[in-house]
């Protein structure tokens, strides 16, 4: 039985002050909540205040990134070490981050093994563009992707991590996939894909979450599908009204 995970991917919105106070004042609330996990990503310079706020509930903290090395001439990155006091996850491979600053299959497989190696949850996420979609090669392209996330882990590591399923076209328009359509993706593509690599143990284990456009109104509906495990959430996640979303998932 897979507990149930919604995580909030605050991206570049809130000042440290804001996200704290935000923390505050939801986090009582979000602690009563029986039977789900619960994260807030928010923007790097937020995370120790965050954490801070969180740190008497059961709610995790999650980086929105973070670089494959532990230190060095990188400019603007963030080193896995830097996080590890403050974090339990980490989003990897959002699609904005392969948008619009090139990230490729590549470098995330990279990322998700240092993130493993200092404890750090990797969220990885995965989802095909309205193109491809209408195109029927959604299947082809998130199977690669989850592969490529996934090459040279162990069962065992596998089964520990979490995915995410964006249809890229859906995040952030107010569209969204039907709970089937998401569904079907996560169960027969994703954990499908991971279930040829890695065995139906693993497969059984991982955690998959939708994302794309959630809200407390339609939280219940995608919950619903046995291979929905939770949602990834963007813009739904920086209100008060977060707390019905995650309350509506259990």
């Amino acid at each position: 039985m897979r507990t149930p995970f919604i995580a909030g991917n605050w991206k570049m919105n809130k000042t440290p002050d804001e996200a704290i106070a935000f923390a505050r004042e939801i986090r009582y609330e979000l602690n009563n909540i029986d039977g789900v996990d619960i994260a807030f990503c928010p923007p790097f310079l937020a995370i120790p205040g965050v954490a801070d706020a969180v740190k008497a509930t059961k709610i995790g903290v999650g980086a929105q990134n973070m670089y494959f090395e532990e230190n060095g001439a990188y400019t603007g990155e963030i080193a896995p070490n830097m996080l590890t006091p403050f974090c339990d996850y980490v989003i990897l491979g959002h699609s904005e981050r392969r948008a619009y600053f090139g990230e490729t299959d590549e470098g995330v497989n990279k990322k998700v093994k240092k993130a493993l190696e200092h404890g750090l949850t990797p969220i990885i996420c995965v989802g095909e563009s309205l193109e491809q979609n209408e195109a029927g090669e959604t299947h082809s392209f998130v199977s690669g992707q989850v592969r490529a996330a996934l090459a040279g882990l162990s069962a065992e590591q596998v089964a520990g991590l979490v995915i995410a399923y964006e249809p890229i076209w859906a995040i952030g328009t107010g569209k969204s996939a039907t709970s089937a359509d998401a569904g079907r993706i996560i169960g027969v593509t994703v954990r499908g894909t991971v279930a040829a690599a890695f065995g139906e143990s693993a497969a059984q284990k991982i955690r998959i979450q939708y994302g794309g456009s959630v809200k407390p109104d339609n939280i219940a509906e995608y919950m619903a599908h046995p291979d929905i495990d939770g949602a990834l959430v963007g813009g739904a996640a920086l209100k008060p009204s977060f707390v019905d979303l995650v309350r509506g998932a259990v």
